[in-house]
């Protein structure tokens, strides 16, 4: 059982800029992949940024040159560095763990919320 806890989340104003943080209750270095994901409300949960066992990234398109993802095996912690902030990315973030077998794991979420 992996034990995933995201935080960073708040509000800010369009243009500004947000890092969340996910930790691991494991060594992440272990798992398939780390990953975000976000749902606005009245829409499905998308795919935000993902972060493979060695290191290859993976974006959304409605993100990519705005967001960065990266982790750091020893903190068991990944993050999402998210930039120039649009009224569109406000969601509910969440956290994913994927393991190489088994069901994948997912945090509580963390409220992001961009004003214009």
């Amino acid at each position: 059982q992996v034990h995933l806890v995201e935080s960073g989340g708040g509000l800010v104003q369009a243009g500004g800029s947000l890092r969340l943080s996910c930790a691991a209750s494991q060594s992440i270095f272990s798992l398939k992949a780390m990953g975000w994901y976000r749902q606005a409300p009245g829409k499905q949960r998308e795919l935000v940024a993902t972060i493979s066992n060695g290191g290859t990234t993976n974006y959304g398109d409605s993100v990519k040159g705005r967001y960065t993802i990266s982790r750091d095996n020893a903190k068991n912690t990944v993050y999402l560095e998210m930039n120039s902030l649009k009224p569109e990315d406000t969601a509910v973030y969440y956290c994913h763990a994927d393991q190489f077998i088994g069901s994948p794991y997912w945090g509580q979420g963390t409220q992001v919320t961009v004003s214009s």
